[in-house]
């Protein structure tokens, strides 16, 4: 058998969303005597290199509506062409020449352009230029804060933050002029946000296609063909990956249709618990809750045992069906989730990691960390040791389901991480990192001399002590 895991856009462009990265890490350790061979691939990054090269910026061009009225084929309105489209139209041919060569730049390949970017004269310029502008023009009186962080920068970060906002203005004109539901870290995200039912993203995933739609479409045909799989797992982690989640399952559908699909992720985990529309099985053949581990193993022997008639089938875990136009909730009270301590590491094998796009779009050194920069993923614990804010679903298992790994096993991950990808910058995805796992994975990596970056979220608390840090 073989199963193919997928990343639904659109997410961070930085650096791959952890998800398919644990499952197939913890697929190869436990799946591999049963004969599954186990792919990952990341759709949302060759959504974002289809469009943003020069192949997909000459397609964007002749997509683009060029007069007063005219109408791109979403529009619901006939309207004025929005000064971003107009800024990238008078300035198609300079795009075309320096799309890849940006591109290669923010994926760390050519790093002898960021003097030529950095001196304002190799780039077009359009509206998203304009409040650094207005800042470095100041009035005399004072420095503006922003033209002080831009100034404090060095000629490679200046590079980068310039590029980034050459990036948003394509991002812009393609929203604008093409496909008013496109973001460069989102798509559709209206579609997922606590929609009322399920008839508006139906319609707009059968509606015509947009330019964004059919190269989404293309990947999605690329890669069944490249992995024929038998089972294709696709995560929608945010309300952004929900329209892209379902694109890819109706592309597959159509072209394989006996190939099973299976949707999980942080969306399908709190919005769709209570599902009770069967259309969605128009798309998919199953939804899996929570860890996605358990639920996958369960799934892949229950398709495995469909195939022998003489033993009963394997049970489902945490898994919605549909049965005879019903949907049906599928668990069985004598499986269990995996411990944290025994999913596995991670891997990025599959994934092109130097193919990934650093961005630099806001000043903030925060926010920086979140778009800029290669960094493996890794959980320190299961759940959350706090639990008690009101904002949270600490009533859901993971939040609420709180296990710690040892320190010892933590930097055996994060060593084998090192050494299949090369970098040493992680980010903790804890929902809060524990103080004590902190410091007892800290003291780990001084005794085994082991030297990496790291960072992630903490709440503020009295165990942060200046003698901690």
């Amino acid at each position: 058998m073989r199963v193919l895991l997928l990343t639904a856009p659109m997410v961070q462009l930085n650096t791959p969303y952890p998800a398919t990265a644990y499952l197939t890490g913890f697929l190869r350790q436990h799946a591999a005597g049963l004969g599954v061979e186990v792919a990952q691939a990341d759709p949302a990054l060759e959504l974002f290199l289809g469009l943003f090269c020069r192949k997909g910026l000459t397609r964007v061009r002749d997509a683009l509506p060029r007069r007063e009225g005219a109408r791109s084929k979403r529009a619901r309105s006939a309207a004025p062409v929005a000064r971003s489209v107009a800024s990238f139209l008078a300035e198609v041919p300079r795009y075309l020449e320096t799309i890849d060569p940006v591109i290669g730049f923010l994926q760390g390949r050519a790093p002898d352009l960021a003097q030529r970017i950095a001196g304002r004269g190799f780039l077009p310029e359009g509206p998203r230029f304009d409040p650094l502008a207005d800042a470095l023009r100041g009035d005399g009186e004072s420095m503006h804060p922003m033209a002080a962080a831009f100034g404090a920068l060095d000629v490679a970060d200046r590079a980068k933050h310039l590029a980034s906002l050459y990036v948003d203005d394509i991002a812009d004109a393609i929203r604008d002029g093409i496909d008013p539901r496109f973001e460069l870290s989102r798509y559709a995200e209206k579609l997922g946000t606590s929609a009322a039912s399920f008839d508006s993203l139906q319609a707009a995933l059968e509606a015509p296609s947009t330019l964004v739609d059919e190269i989404l479409d293309g990947i999605s045909a690329a890669l069944l063909a490249r992995h024929r799989p038998d089972l294709v797992g696709v995560t929608a982690p945010f309300p952004g990956n929900v329209y892209g989640a379902f694109r890819i399952a109706r592309a597959i559908k159509a072209l394989a249709p006996k190939v099973r699909l299976v949707l999980g992720g942080g969306y399908v985990n709190t919005e769709l618990r209570e599902l009770r529309e069967p259309r969605v099985f128009d798309y998919f053949d199953y939804l899996t809750l929570d860890d996605g581990e358990r639920p996958l193993l369960s799934l892949i022997a229950h398709l495995r045992s469909a195939g022998e008639p003489t033993r009963p089938p394997t049970p489902l875990f945490r898994t919605f069906v549909r049965e005879g136009g019903a949907i049906v909730f599928k668990t069985d009270a004598a499986q269990h989730d995996i411990p944290h301590k025994d999913t596995g590491t991670p891997t990025y094998d599959g994934l092109p990691l130097d193919r990934y796009v650093s961005l630099f779009e806001m000043l903030n050194p925060m926010h920086r960390l979140w778009s800029d920069g290669r960094w493996n993923k890794l959980t320190l614990a299961h759940g959350c040791y706090w639990k008690k804010c009101s904002f949270c679903d600490v009533s859901l298992d993971y939040i609420g389901r709180y296990e710690v790994a040892p320190a010892d096993l933590l930097v055996d991950r994060i060593v084998a991480l090192v050494e299949e990808t090369g970098q040493t910058g992680f980010h903790f995805v804890d929902e809060a990192a524990p103080p004590a796992t902190l410091r007892a994975l800290a003291e780990r990596l001084i005794a085994r001399r082991v030297a990496i970056s790291w960072w992630g979220n903490i709440r503020f608390e009295k165990a942060f002590t200046p003698a901690l840090a």
